[in-house]
């Protein structure tokens, strides 16, 4: 049996300070996330490099727990410094002929999902805009703008600003039957709702792990499906992409046949020792747990809010961990900040209140956010 859910609250002290409701935006981190970096560093402060092939170890280990959450194999995923970074790998690394078109929806994208599709023009790359009137990405929508030079679909798994949530599996069986490839930010959604790359026929999925994860920024990882890894190139090479990674008395030019392949140079370690906690975190509590409690947790917003007769989006069969709302004749900026003065930790987003609460979350907790705009009173 799982442990109840407010017993993981003592994990997260800023809870103590805050109504803490950002978690798409920048999520608190865990105390035994905090302590993992604490060891690494205690480590190396007494040790020095003695235990580096422990490091190693563990951070194998920690490739096979980001595998896991998300349905892949460890030989498919690589670390890399943050979204962007998995993201620019995957534009970067792909064999791209002019002519060649990326469908993304440009206008509601994450800029981290947009510029490295944009940067491609250079190479002669044309971006097709996917049509987006609901404020999300549909199968429907993306299959209006498939046309035979169609190479890659990129697509976040949520959006960051409406919280439209992606049907990943009728896209990706779009994409499949379509002979295009499916690129996905996932950082809206790995930590939050259940994640299966394959059961999605999901190409590439790129994340880091300062949001839904409750790990730290500078670390992430980025999955490659088997299938494609080999027409991947490597946008940069170093002694760690190679087959023969510590043999340093020889030079050897023979890279590595798996998603590490992108991992170029030294390990970060205390950002893998972070991420490798917060994964064990979500991983004991359950992925189908966690979705379930936070889709609780936005019904009880959801009614709260349209009771004081907000406009309340997305709807609740679009949704996974966010919700946006809008109060009636109010100014979104100026309840933005009453609602920082009362400590909530929260986010604008294009003209409206975002909210995205996690697991240890209390439905409490959603009442005195409603009860708070409900005292709100304009200046």
């Amino acid at each position: 049996m799982r442990a109840p859910f407010e017993s993981y609250r003592a994990e997260f002290p800023v809870l103590k300070e805050q109504l803490y409701l950002n978690h798409a935006g920048v999520a608190p981190t865990s105390v035994r996330a905090a302590a993992a970096v604490k060891s690494w560093m205690d480590d190396v402060v007494n040790h020095g490099v003695l235990h580096e092939r422990g490091w190693e170890a563990h951070s194998e280990k920690v490739r096979g727990l980001a595998a896991r959450i998300i349905g892949a194999s460890p030989e498919e995923v690589a670390f890399v410094r943050n979204t962007s970074h998995g993201l620019g790998l995957v534009a970067e690394g792909l064999d791209w002929k002019p002519g060649d078109e990326v469908a993304v929806a440009t206008s509601i994208e994450y800029p981290s999902n947009v510029y490295p599709w944009l940067h491609l023009k250079a190479r002669g790359v044309e971006v097709r805009e996917i049509p987006t009137p609901n404020g999300g990405v549909t199968p429907e929508a993306v299959a209006s703008v498939l046309t035979p030079r169609t190479r890659l679909v990129a697509v976040s798994s949520v959006q960051f600003a409406t919280g439209h949530r992606t049907d990943l599996d009728a896209l990706g069986e779009l994409c499949e039957r379509s002979g295009v490839l499916l690129c996905v930010d996932g950082i809206q959604s790995v930590g939050c709702i259940p994640v299966d790359v394959k059961k999605s026929r999901v190409h590439f999925l790129s994340a880091d792990s300062h949001k839904w994860m409750l790990g730290i920024s500078g670390i992430g990882f980025l999955y490659v499906a088997k299938d494609v890894l080999p027409r991947v190139r490597p946008v940069l090479v170093g002694w760690r992409s190679t087959t023969d990674a510590w043999n340093f008395n020889r030079s050897h030019f023979e890279l590595r046949p798996d998603a590490a392949k992108f991992e170029e140079g030294s390990a970060a370690y205390p950002g893998i020792y972070a991420l490798g906690a917060a994964l064990e975190l979500l991983l004991e509590v359950g992925p189908e747990a966690i979705g379930a409690r936070i889709g609780e947790l936005l019904t009880r917003l959801d009614t709260g809010l349209r009771n004081l007769g907000c406009e309340v989006g997305p709807e609740p069969k679009d949704r996974a961990g966010i919700l946006t709302f809008l109060p009636p004749g109010a100014n979104v900026r100026a309840l933005g900040a009453y609602l920082g003065e009362q400590k909530v930790s929260h986010s604008v987003r294009r003209g409206r209140i975002r909210l995205s609460p996690h697991f240890y979350n209390t439905l409490e907790e959603m009442d005195r956010l409603v009860e708070l705009v409900r005292a709100y009173r304009p200046g």
